[in-house]
């Protein structure tokens, strides 16, 4: 019997950028009682809160089944766990277990990179951009280019680069200006910027390591696991996956999965 379900974020459990639909989450909950349950996407600490943990905490998950919650952040290069308190839950109560973050000049280096690729290939749309909102965001251990911004809406989002083309391009540039960095196509507009081996492999690694298990102990879920997207080194790694295109796909093998143990 599995022990974890891993899961990417976007397009996985959610529709980009937004809060999980209410069925994941009752089935999150019930699948928090049988197993270690492992998001890991290139998102920052804050967004696992708003898009998975408050609506988890909503549907009334308790402390208990929040221990058996892991938070791999920015690919797996943060890790957080939630130790109860038994006086309900606190967002305090999250603690970080480790933290792999990039030297100042690497940010510096990386987000003039990705500001000159996507420039030089008219795909810098600033313009668009919601009041404060940033297309280049260092989370301390990755970089991340967001085409639209992190608060572009979802129909927006989806429209940008549905076929990945254009992030391609960008990469490609990316990689010839600075190919000491690897960049990795994520969500609907991302790319994830890390130095080299610093991604879901490392992150699945570290999940092993963390939690005491062996490779055929998880089940990974994910959208982007062809070649070149950010799903793509679990795949390489000889996980059993299996390869979703929305979180309605997930809910369906989550129900199957509940409907036998």
């Amino acid at each position: 019997m599995r022990k974890a379900l891993a899961f990417d974020i976007d397009q996985t459990l959610n529709i980009a950028k937004t809060p999980i639909p209410i069925e994941i989450a009752e089935l999150l909950t019930k699948c928090l009682n049988k197993f270690e349950i492992c998001p890991i996407s290139g998102q920052k600490f804050d967004q696992f809160l708003i898009q998975i943990v408050d609506r988890l905490v909503e549907y009334g998950a308790t402390e208990d089944q929040l221990s058996h919650l892991h938070l791999f952040v920015a690919q797996g290069t943060q890790y957080y766990i939630y130790e109860p308190t038994g006086n309900g839950y606190d967002v305090k109560n999250w603690k970080q277990v480790y933290n792999y973050p990039l030297t100042d000049e690497q940010v510096a280096k990386i987000s003039k990179t990705i500001e000159e690729a996507a420039k030089e290939l008219g795909f810098w749309e600033e313009d668009k951009l919601a009041p404060g909102d940033e297309i280049i965001e260092n989370r301390l251990s990755q970089v991340t280019f967001s085409a639209l911004g992190q608060k572009a809406g979802t129909e927006a989002k989806y429209a940008w680069d549905p076929d990945c083309k254009k992030r391609q391009q960008i990469v490609k540039l990316c990689k010839e200006k600075s190919p000491e960095f690897e960049y990795e196509i994520g969500g609907t507009t991302s790319i994830n910027a890390i130095t080299p081996g610093m991604n879901k492999q490392f992150g699945m690694k570290k999940l092993l390591e963390y939690l005491k298990l062996d490779m055929k102990d998880v089940l990974y879920f994910g959208d982007m696991t062809q070649p070149g997207g950010n799903d793509y080194p679990v795949v390489q790694m000889g996980f059993d996956y299996i390869t979703v295109r929305s979180h309605e796909d997930t809910a369906y093998a989550l129900l199957g999965i509940i409907s036998v143990i």
